[in-house]
């Protein structure tokens, strides 16, 4: 990585135990060739077995609103994820209280299951679920794209949770541009993680809903659609895993 100038450092790290919940700020971050450690490990359903669509159905938006952590059993390295409600306390998941916990507060039948029984603790017993989607191991943002979109619209709030990043680069706005839509295919180098860019993120109407610190903005989407192909950030694969820490260099390789 020598010789390769510095576009930017690592500010925020993020793991979504659950699809659709909020995620899980961390100081590092383990990446594997598929996926971020304790990533996505969860899902929500109704009682039909539908998964969570906040991006599509008004009765999913306040998912977004329940808390998620995990904590990793010590013996077996077993994930062990924990749900909190608004105004709730931690509540072990997948769990009869804590799916009671979470449609008491949607206001219909829910349940947290795992994505898989590969996802499962041994001693579960209880259905499973499968990924909604699965685009790619790492989604990648920087703030200069999120310096774009405040300067095209000054009015919102565009925080990196209505993303749902795995990486946050901090580095500097660049005129007139999302920089990171110009990287599909080349390599990034952030710590010792060597990335391939893929892909642009492109984006849904999740990035619009409410969350803890900000309201529901359609100007997000909006401008998103108007002034970037409907993208912000990217996709990555991976070429070499590595944990990678806040404060991280990230570079742009030849």
């Amino acid at each position: 990585m020598a010789g390769e100038a510095i576009l930017g450092t690592v500010s925020q790290l993020w793991r979504y135990p659950a699809s659709s919940l909020a995620g899980e700020r961390r100081d590092a971050i383990s990446v594997g060739l598929k996926t971020v450690d304790g990533d996505r490990l969860f899902g929500l359903v109704d009682a039909s077995g539908e998964i969570a669509r906040p991006d599509r159905e008004a009765r999913w938006h306040k998912v977004p609103l329940i808390r998620t952590r995990l904590s990793e059993a010590p013996m077996n390295k077993e994930w062990r994820l924990e749900v909190a409600v608004p105004g709730g306390e931690w509540l072990p998941a997948p769990d009869p209280e804590s799916d009671r916990a979470v449609s008491a507060f949607l206001g219909f039948e829910a349940s947290i299951r795992p994505f898989g029984a590969q996802n499962a603790a041994p001693s579960y017993a209880g259905p499973l679920t499968e990924a909604r989607y699965a685009k790619a191991p790492v989604h990648l943002l920087t703030t200069a794209s999120l310096a774009r979109l405040k300067a095209l619209h000054p009015e919102g709030a565009p925080d990196p949770r209505r993303f749902r990043p795995n990486i946050v680069v901090d580095m500097p706005p660049v005129e007139g541009a999302f920089p990171e839509t110009e990287w599909i295919g080349k390599k990034l180098a952030v710590g010792d993680l060597l990335l391939t860019v893929s892909e642009p993120c492109r984006r849904c109407g999740f990035t619009i809903i409410a969350q803890d610190g900000f309201d529901t903005d359609p100007g997000i989407l909006r401008n998103l659609v108007r002034h970037n192909a409907h993208n912000l950030g990217v996709y990555c694969t991976v070429d070499r895993p590595a944990r990678i820490e806040i404060g991280a260099p990230m570079r742009l390789m030849d």
